[in-house]
């Protein structure tokens, strides 16, 4: 299912489920067996653009939600700011991040900034755990601000367990470390590239994903390896290879027309293609 809105309404509550509501952002499948509604994951673009933002959008970040779960995959430039036309900050339960490059961590500062005036203003606030590797130590340890955020480190090798969520990770090929997500919940997978070139490693690690959100910083022909990125054609062969049940091309660049990059996807990749934008939502 796909929706695209802007509207301020999409938010996380910790609230009991009520039979005859929908509770926030979290939507629900009847199970004719028992009656029973279930929470479905839901994935929302907060931020797509590639390096820096465009006038009024942001970097790479995903709000990921599940069974009134928050968990921010990413914080790049801008943001926070268009977080909260999703969710109040206060109502994040976890951040991720894949790397330490500025354009996915820019608004880490900014959110914790955020969480301690909150806190100061009276709210009841936990400390707020960001996950993130350790293989650049100085900017790992900028993820923890005392009594505001803790940085955790994830083993990249391993299953991380935040919330609903369960995460595993696949080292990619980019100028610094970096790490793309399979990511799971009810049942349904997700899988984020983060940033990288090509490689064959990708098809197993996305292999039978309801949903892969893959970077796409480069059109078709052009040589997007040494820069760490991929091209059109190649998030379309991952796709494709892996058997994905929906392509999101997202870190889009700043040039060209971005329709482009799906009809050159599209001669790969015979399901449904999007172009990451902001509000652009999936929930199954």
């Amino acid at each position: 299912m796909y929706y695209n809105t802007q509207q301020n309404v999409n938010r996380c509550f910790k609230t009991k489920i009520n039979k005859d509501e929908k509770i926030g952002a979290v939507v629900y499948d009847e199970d004719k067996t028992n009656g029973r509604r279930e929470p479905k994951m839901k994935v929302t673009v907060i931020g797509y653009w590639g390096g820096f933002p465009a006038a009024n959008e942001a970097t790479s970040a995903y709000l990921f939600e599940h069974d009134g779960f928050c968990l921010l995959v990413d914080c790049g430039s801008g943001a926070l700011a268009k977080l909260q036309n999703y969710t109040a900050v206060e109502n994040l339960d976890a951040v991720i991040i894949s790397h330490y490059h500025y354009d996915h961590i820019a608004d880490i500062g900014p959110l914790q900034y955020a969480r301690l005036i909150h806190k100061n203003l009276g709210a009841d606030l936990p400390v707020l755990p960001i996950y993130g590797h350790v293989e650049d130590e100085a900017a790992f340890s900028r993820l923890t601000h005392s009594g505001i955020t803790e940085g955790i480190a994830y083993d990249p090798n391993g299953t991380l367990a935040v919330g609903p969520f369960s995460i595993t990770f696949m080292k990619t090929v980019h100028p610094v470390p970096c790490y793309a997500m399979r990511i799971t919940a009810g049942g349904k997978t997700v899988v984020y590239t983060a940033d990288s070139s090509y490689i064959p490693e990708f098809l197993p690690f996305a292999k039978g994903a309801d949903l892969l959100i893959c970077e796409c910083n480069f059109y078709a022909g052009q040589n997007a390896a040494p820069a760490g990125h991929m091209t059109s054609e190649e998030a379309a062969a991952i796709a494709e290879g892996a058997r994905v049940g929906e392509l999101w091309l997202t870190h889009l660049p700043h040039v060209g027309r971005h329709e482009q990059l799906v009809e050159e996807a599209g001669r790969t990749f015979r399901g449904v293609i999007r172009l990451a934008h902001t509000g652009l939502i999936w929930a199954q």
